[in-house]
């Protein structure tokens, strides 16, 4: 069979392989036969390009036919994160050791102002690390920033734990959004969430920096190392000198320098650990943020005009016809409500406040539900959802100050506690929420949910920047002044704060609800970077006019000066 034969026919549109052109015709020799031969190029075929996200963890290679779909799909978090930064540089990597430093030398005896003092570091790493991967600083950034360290300010300034923890956990929030920048409500959700997905990615990249130093530059990284060392030789040594030679600066240098001792060294290598992974979580997440941006929610169907408005306003009727009847109650006294409802203040309080409470929070489940399949396609559907949508977050706003109302009877007779205090600060935010929705359906909704972050985080900070143990001090104190109740067995488990506002009781009341805090602070002898404003004011006032441990003080849970108003007898257990 001959050649031309054999061969099977090639598509128009595809190359004649190399070596076969020619070979077809003649066998003589001809000048082209003469001209050098190019080099041999190898046969192996080229490797295929890899895109960026398929090197991060993809699947470089065709999907396998045998398997599901959705396992072949490129996980989302490979596309939402960039490519891995640069090495990390030598003044990121300083931050970050100085941050796990001062995490294992000052976190340890609680927490004051060493919280601030130990996330400056950190901030600062991370602020380099932004720069060296060319991020620039946005103002919603500056403004989460300035915030989470604003928020670190409430452990420097209070002693109550709660506030305390509500301001720390906020700070970690606000650090993350600073460092994500996110806007979407899901963005804002999972970027203040953002940083503990970094943690596993920046230890990688913190010990690649660390081996690129020590490989690249052994000479100038040993220069350093010596410098340290010797600085600290010397700094014990002659420090060590100088307080055997003065007793006055071995007070001070003793006051001044942490507490290193053998046996809290566990305790304060996982602190120092905890500073590590925390600063080096910062930094990479400021060189290579995740964009949870990308990750969207599909809107909802958009429903007709009849079956999305009817619902609502069937709900704006019934908050109209409940207002009301509120109207009576809001605007009248505590005589007003034993006369239109015969209950006391207790249990008009606890019949209505929460359940109002639970009314503001599904009211804005509903509109979040409402917009998802609001009807969005004619100019007079996105007026019908202004106008709908608006009068039930007004409305809404009115149940609002029905609940406060409320809450302000039952504190009037009953005096303020920690709980009381703190719904009533969480209901109030719900109405700032509120008014934000509303101003979101004139000017638009584009910052919207960052709005309502911030709101969140401002309200955090005014909460503890308002010393709520010194405010319920102040509120029992004065009700005491003006109709001889208090609750002394409550009182006295407040913390330092709440010390300024005790000490003006006349005794024994005032030893009676100061000597447990003052107890407390006097086996607590903590270093300054761990004391707090409030616990130094409270030892002073009680240092110049200590509790009288001699004075009678009764073991009721109403305490000395109770009145009748004190006690509810319809439920001997306060759930406030």
């Amino acid at each position: 069979m001959s050649d031309h034969t054999s061969r099977t026919p090639r598509p128009a549109d595809e190359p004649e392989p190399p070596g076969l052109a020619g070979q077809a015709g003649t066998s003589e020799p001809t000048a082209l036969s003469k001209a050098p031969l190019p080099e041999p190029r190898s046969t192996a075929p080229e490797p295929p390009k890899v895109p960026v996200h398929a090197q991060q963890g993809g699947q470089p290679y065709p999907p396998d036919p045998w398997r599901q779909g959705s396992s072949q799909q490129v996980s989302a978090l490979s596309t939402l994160r960039p490519a891995a930064p640069a090495a990390i540089r030598g003044a990121t990597l300083c931050c970050v050791v100085v941050t796990a430093v001062l995490s294992a030398l000052l976190l340890g005896d609680g927490l004051g102002a060493n919280a601030l003092i130990v996330a400056v570091p950190a901030a600062l790493g991370a602020y380099f690390a932004a720069r060296t991967a060319g991020r620039r600083l946005r103002p919603w950034t500056a403004f989460w920033a300035v915030g989470g360290l604003a928020l670190l300010a409430v452990p420097a300034l209070r002693d109550a734990g709660w506030p305390v923890f509500l301001a720390v956990v906020s700070a970690i929030a606000l650090g993350s959004l600073a460092l994500h920048g996110s806007r979407s409500w899901l963005g804002v959700f999972l970027g203040s969430l953002g940083l503990f997905s970094a943690v596993a990615d920046g230890l990688a990249w913190g010990g690649r920096g660390v081996h690129a130093l020590t490989a690249g530059s052994r000479g100038r990284l040993g220069v350093v190392l010596r410098s340290v060392a010797v600085a600290v030789v010397l700094l014990i040594v002659f420090g060590a000198l100088f307080a055997s030679a003065d007793a006055a600066f071995a007070d001070v240098l003793g006051d001044l320098m942490p507490d290193v001792s053998l046996t809290g060294t566990p305790w304060g290598f996982l602190l120092f650990l905890v500073g590590l992974i925390g600063a080096l979580a910062a930094a990479y997440a400021a060189a290579a943020p995740i964009r949870w941006d990308g990750l969207t929610v599909r809107p909802g169907k958009a429903r007709g005009r009849v079956e999305w408005a009817l619902p609502l306003i069937v709900l704006n009727l019934l908050f109209a016809v409940f207002i009301a009847v509120q109207l009576t109650v809001l605007l009248g006294g505590y005589d007003k409500v034993m006369a239109e409802t015969d209950l006391s203040y207790s249990e008009y309080a606890r019949q209505g406040f929460w359940q109002l409470l639970w009314a503001t929070v599904l009211t804005l489940l509903v509109i979040a539900l409402a917009l998802r399949w609001a009807p969005r396609g004619k100019s007079s559907d996105r007026t019908l959802v202004r106008t709908v949508l608006g009068a039930l977050c007004l409305l809404t706003l009115i149940v609002v100050a029905s609940a406060l109302r409320r809450m302000a009877l039952y504190v009037d007779a009953y005096g303020l506690t920690r709980l009381r205090v703190s719904v009533a600060a969480v209901e109030l935010w719900l109405g700032v929420v509120l008014v934000l929705i509303m101003a979101a359906g004139v000017i638009g909704a584009r910052m919207l949910p960052r709005a309502v972050a911030a709101s969140a985080a401002v309200a955090v900070l005014a909460f503890g920047l308002l010393s709520p143990d010194g405010l319920i001090a102040e509120q029992n104190v004065q009700r005491y002044r003006d109709d001889h109740s208090i609750d002394v067995a409550y009182l006295k488990d407040l913390s330092a704060d709440a010390v300024p506002a005790l000490d003006t009781l006349p005794e024994p009341l005032r030893s009676c609800a100061l000597l447990g805090i003052e107890r407390s602070l006097r086996s607590d002898d903590v270093p300054w970077y761990a004391t707090s404003w409030g616990e130094a004011r409270a030892r002073d006032i009680l240092k110049r006019h200590p509790a009288d441990p001699t004075q009678p003080c009764t073991g009721s849970r109403t305490g000395i000066g109770g009145s009748d108003r004190d006690i509810d007898e319809s439920d001997p257990y306060d759930p406030y």
